[in-house]
């Protein structure tokens, strides 16, 4: 059975991509902790981060580290906040988000029913953010 982000990948279920590549996909998450909150996820469904293999993983980071520059840029944030969790899905994920203290960090302040319009707004706001950092041939058009 796919999972959740495997549904997603595969547009069974929409998503808010701003990455795609062969390997990994970025797509914002549907209870952000910020504005711009994004899972950058392997293709490959891999359940724990320590079951991927090491190329795979590292890809993971590389596109994370990218999309966590834009957001600081972009969202006017301190920091990019990361953080590999695994227990919502059972799909290799991980959060980067802007981020301006250790408070941003709470789980449990997460928006559960966020505006979709702030949503798509926030998807092309870090399109047009990756696209002008070089990243463009793997930002997707919506």
């Amino acid at each position: 059975m796919s999972t959740l982000f495997s549904r997603i990948i595969n547009g069974e279920i929409p998503g808010r991509f701003v990455w795609r590549e062969d390997d990994v996909v970025a797509f914002l998450t549907a209870g952000p902790l910020a504005d711009g909150h994004t899972l950058v996820v392997p293709v490959e469904e891999v359940d724990r981060w320590t079951d991927a293999r090491p190329e795979l993983f590292t890809r993971v980071m590389e596109v994370a580290q990218k999309i966590g520059a834009v957001q600081v840029d972009i969202f006017n944030a301190a920091r990019a906040g990361l953080i590999v969790a695994g227990y919502e899905i059972d799909h290799l994920h991980v959060h980067v988000w802007p981020s301006n203290s250790m408070a941003d960090f709470d789980f449990g302040s997460a928006d559960h029913h966020p505006d979709p319009a702030q949503l798509d707004a926030n998807a092309e706001k870090l399109r047009e953010g990756l696209r002008a950092a070089g990243h463009g041939k793997n930002v997707p058009d919506a």
